[in-house]
């Protein structure tokens, strides 16, 4: 799981650390949140999640909450939470306003550095996992648009490192 410091943690499932970094609790959309980490949504489950999920009841919401799974994680001594730190950007889009924001950042960065954000097939062609023949394969069906020409541009462009 991973967690990112927010100012507006009542919006968010919240963990609370210990001084040492090890999560005490986990609450959905707190009043009082006992801290400013936001649980990002971001999780990797091990082969019992399903049985973990079988046994939960719904919440006063009438839902299954995924904190209360995170939660079963947490008593069983097997939660672990990453902070994700600074320098990094975690984009909520749970509202229209925060999608509207996360778009209008991603096009800033992307406009910027003339690189794409997360491009699937740019990460596997720098990375090695796929070659350039693999790459035009990719490409052809979207040569017409603007993704397809970023990838092109790639294909006929020295090969930089990969900077992560």
């Amino acid at each position: 799981m991973f967690a990112y410091h927010v100012h507006d943690p009542e919006r968010y499932g919240v963990a609370e650390f210990d001084a040492s970094g090890k999560v005490l609790s986990l609450e959905e959309k707190p009043k009082y949140p006992k801290s400013s980490y936001a649980v990002t949504g971001l999780y990797f489950y091990d082969q019992q999640v399903v049985e973990f999920a079988k046994n939960l009841k719904p919440s006063p919401r009438g839902e299954l909450e995924i904190t209360d799974l995170n939660r079963v994680y947490l008593e069983q001594g097997k939660l672990s939470v990453e902070i994700i730190g600074r320098g990094y950007a975690w984009l909520d889009t749970g509202t229209h306003e925060s999608l509207l924001d996360a778009s209008q950042f991603i096009a800033t960065l992307e406009h910027r550095q003339g690189l794409k954000v997360a491009c699937p097939e740019e990460i596997a062609y720098r990375q090695h996992w796929i070659d350039a023949a693999q790459l035009e394969r990719l490409v052809s069906p979207l040569a017409k648009n603007g993704y397809g020409q970023y990838l092109l541009q790639l294909l006929n462009s020295p090969k930089a490192p990969y900077v992560r």
